[in-house]
């Protein structure tokens, strides 16, 4: 590879980096192009899936201000770059791997900070942002109506306590 057809994949990949919430490293070694194809499907559509170059990769991350480890550029590497839900890719990187044992999970990238292999499955179990929002949502409207239930007794339960207040008061003042 010409070292400007170099310099221009680096500056590529630096590109994938920045603009990527996640980007998580897969050696993909015996999986076949159809089964790549599924991936690449299974992975949804704010994710885009690359063979790339390990040296390439590497200096392009360094030049993103991402840090990892040697050991995850070992041996064939592509790259799943996320630039939507990470969770969502996430699932469908260890669905895929369940299904195909080829595909391994190295590692890779959280909105800078580096994850292992292991974090990026526990990344994987959570829910879909949309559920946890929904989640979110149920809880403050379930504190809401407790809060607005607890306004509307107090002026209820004063009401009732000057009731009988007047109440008693009334009989003190007619037994007399």
């Amino acid at each position: 590879m010409a070292t400007s057809a170099k310099a221009a994949a680096v500056a590529e990949l630096t590109d994938k980096f920045r603009s990527s919430n996640a980007a998580v490293l897969t050696e993909y070694r015996g999986l076949t192009v159809a089964q790549l194809k599924t991936l690449r499907r299974s992975l949804g559509e704010n994710a885009q899936y690359a063979v790339v170059k390990n040296t390439l990769t590497q200096i392009a991350a360094r030049e993103a201000g991402i840090t990892l480890e040697d050991q995850l550029f070992a041996g064939p590497t592509a790259v799943a770059f996320v630039t939507g839900d990470p969770v969502e890719s996430a699932k469908g990187l260890r669905d895929f791997a369940k299904e195909n044992p080829n595909l391994i999970i190295k590692g890779g990238v959280l909105d800078g900070k580096a994850l292992s292999a292991d974090e990026i499955k526990k990344l994987a179990d959570l829910e879909s942002r949309e559920v946890l929002l929904s989640k979110l949502a149920g809880a403050m409207k379930g504190k809401q109506s407790q809060a607005a239930s607890l306004f509307q007794a107090l002026p209820t339960k004063l009401v009732r306590t000057a009731d009988a207040l007047r109440a008693k008061l009334a009989e003190q003042g007619g037994a007399e």
